[in-house]
């Protein structure tokens, strides 16, 4: 009963944070200056004359009031349409669908990397406390935190494609070369630069966090008392600490999501890599507002589904909170 009760709280909970985002990111796009016809033509801007213009927003339905245009929009979401894309002139659904295949694959990649990087990082930092070894780490997340994702791309580009001609420049698969000729290894080598970047974004705070979780447990009395017995090195982290880190770590990896997708957008822009935050950018800055919108709710949902999961992991892993459910039921 417990369990159902939280399951339709958070669908509740998610039904007012799609309906808050359309809203907010719908008034938003309506006081763009940008002019989605103007985008929509482009180069041939001079050669269209008013009444071809003005077809053209009545195809798209931008010659409606935003409350309608918004009040249609939502009426087909409900019905599961998403409309079509302005840029693509493909279903918006189909283009997220076809781009997220890419980004879902740098963002797994990415995930993985600052999360067992971070925690492995945190965890050395906090066993070596006061030696150059913590030093090290710590002077490292600090100088990661304040550095932009997109310099440290245009860094990495330097150094291993312009310097260090190892990794190719950009995009996701070899250019000139057909889909069917194109291997996983060639995506796989074309993706390692790009999810490195990424990962940046998320191993300083996972670090810095394990790194002070570590610490408050190796200062109780009970990793005291294992001490005094001659545990000590990997068996005291293993026995005592890996266990009481790893809750608060798995919460904040799963939190990081947003910070995840946020840096996508801009390590993709410098890539070239051809994912949903190129599409996202491409979409803003050329009016696309169904591809936008669609964008913005697929997004909205996929940092929520991160944030519920980490939710349910840590109340199916902690003893604590499942013999609180067991005495509340």
């Amino acid at each position: 009963m417990r369990a159902t009760r939280m399951l339709m709280f958070q669908l509740i909970r998610l039904v007012l944070l799609l309906a808050a985002v359309s809203i907010i990111t719908f008034a938003l796009i309506s006081v763009s200056p940008i002019d989605p016809v103007q985008a929509y033509i482009g180069a041939d801007m001079l050669r269209v004359g008013e009444e071809q213009r003005a077809a053209i927003a009545a195809y798209w339905g931008l010659d409606q009031p935003p409350i309608e245009r918004f009040l249609h929009w939502l009426k087909a979401i409900v019905q599961g349409d998403m409309g079509t894309s302005m840029i693509y002139r493909e279903p918006v659904l189909e283009v997220i669908k076809d781009r997220f295949a890419h980004s879902f694959v740098l963002l797994l990649a990415a995930w993985l990397l600052s999360g067992v990087i971070g925690f492995a990082a945190g965890s050395l930092a906090a066993m070596k406390q006061g030696t150059w070894i913590d030093r090290v780490i710590q002077w490292y997340c600090y100088a990661l935190s304040s550095t932009p994702a997109f310099w440290a791309g245009l860094l990495l580009l330097i150094v291993f494609t312009v310097w260090l001609p190892i990794f190719p420049v950009g995009l996701a698969v070899p250019a000139g070369v057909s889909a069917e000729q194109v291997t996983w290894l060639d995506r796989l080598y074309h993706m390692v630069l790009p999810a490195i970047t990424l990962s940046l974004v998320g191993i300083s705070n996972i670090a810095l966090h394990t790194r002070e979780k570590l610490l408050e447990v190796l200062g109780s009395d009970y990793v005291r008392f294992a001490r005094a017995r001659g545990e000590q090195g990997f068996l005291l982290w293993r026995r005592h600490g890996a266990r009481n880190i790893m809750l608060p770590a798995i919460t904040l990896q799963f939190a990081s999501f947003s910070e995840l997708f946020g840096g996508a957008v801009l390590i993709e822009q410098v890539f070239s890599y051809p994912g949903l935050g190129q599409a996202t950018v491409e979409a803003s800055t050329r009016g696309d507002v169904p591809l936008l919108m669609g964008i913005v709710l697929f997004s909205t949902l996929f940092v929520f589904v991160g944030n519920a999961i980490a939710e349910w992991i840590y109340r199916l892993v902690d003893p604590r909170i499942k013999e609180g459910y067991r005495h509340e039921t």
